[in-house]
């Protein structure tokens, strides 16, 4: 594995889940594999989970990881080709990014979208800017359409999950739209909707009003379903997420509280276990009920990010080898 941007980087799915369970059971098995190495992480934005998993992850493998927040720590940086800095940028990412692969074996990145100009957005630029000019491998912590390491633990979490209930057929997986108090970005759905078509072992569902469509270039190959009932029948997975409108970029259209899962419309489902991300806005995306209940598995969920990271850099560091 050359860089960890999405599921494209991936050659087998169902292995590098093997090898995060396998991690997850034996965190210190490759404990030399990165001794001598650093990681640099850098975040425009804030992080809980991502950052914390993935110092711990590089930890476990015996590299140095530094945090670096950019957007308070650092220069304002230009990522536009043949700017002209005379506004409140301070350094342009030609000049940073080989310094920092210089300073480091490998560079992890967490932007975000602006969800104002969605040709920005979708262009990733931030994070290809730094593929181009680093000269390292490059690890995405949340790119402004993507998180893929969300998603792999995603799969991870789905997989153990299975295995420990002994489940040998598809399992029907639903995600599922939530309301929110502010517009988010479409990364989780995306990178979700991505990795598990990609993956191609479930029967997958995305519901949501309609106006809250994602990109086709992720979700095709899913079913899409505007009636949450319906598509709530029989799951096996429900994974809760809100986005904001793709099309009319960035907008709140609807905020029906009707949309946040409950007891009640668990029941029609398989007893389905119920993922989110996190954070999570209680009682307004999911109910105190869901999230305390015996069907919630967003806290080994959250667990698992460290195993998906560890994987990950597993990955990259035999890689460099």
């Amino acid at each position: 594995m050359k860089q960890f941007i999405s599921v494209n980087d991936v050659a087998n799915i169902n292995a590098l889940v093997e090898k995060a369970l396998y991690y997850k059971a034996n965190p210190f098995a490759d404990k030399q594999l990165g001794a001598g190495k650093r990681i640099g992480l850098l975040f425009l934005n804030p992080s809980l989970r991502t950052r914390l998993s993935t110092q711990v992850a590089a930890s476990n493998l015996g590299m140095e990881a530094i945090v670096f927040n950019v957007d308070k720590e650092g220069w304002a940086l230009e990522f536009e080709e043949g700017a002209i800095m005379s506004g409140s940028t301070s350094e342009h990412i030609k000049d940073a990014a080989p310094i920092l692969g210089s300073y480091f074996d490998v560079l992890a990145i967490r932007t975000f979208p602006s969800l104002k100009n969605k040709e920005d957005d979708y262009s990733e630029m931030y994070i290809n800017q730094f593929i181009k000019y680093a000269g390292v491998p490059v690890v995405s912590l949340e790119s402004a359409t993507l998180h893929p390491l969300q998603s792999l633990t995603d799969i991870i979490t789905i997989q153990e999950n299975a295995k420990l209930e002994s489940r040998k057929s598809k399992p029907k997986i639903v995600l599922t739209w939530a309301p929110h108090v502010k517009p988010l970005p479409q990364c989780v759905a995306n990178s979700f909707a991505q990795w598990v078509n990609a993956w191609g072992e479930a029967d997958f569902v995305i519901t949501h009003p309609k106006d809250y469509e994602l990109s086709e270039q992720f979700t095709k190959g899913a079913t899409i379903i505007y009636d949450q009932d319906e598509a709530l029948k029989d799951a096996d997975y429900v994974y809760v997420k809100n986005w904001s409108t793709f099309t009319d970029y960035g907008k709140i259209y609807v905020n029906d509280p009707r949309w946040m899962l409950t007891n009640e419309k668990l029941q029609l489902t398989n007893n389905a276990k119920v993922m989110h991300c996190l954070p999570v806005r209680r009682n307004v995306e999911l109910s105190d009920e869901i999230l305390d209940g015996p069907n919630s598995i967003v806290t080994t969920e959250a667990g698992n990010r460290v195993w998906a990271a560890q994987a990950v850099l597993s990955e990259i560091l035999n890689s460099k080898r």
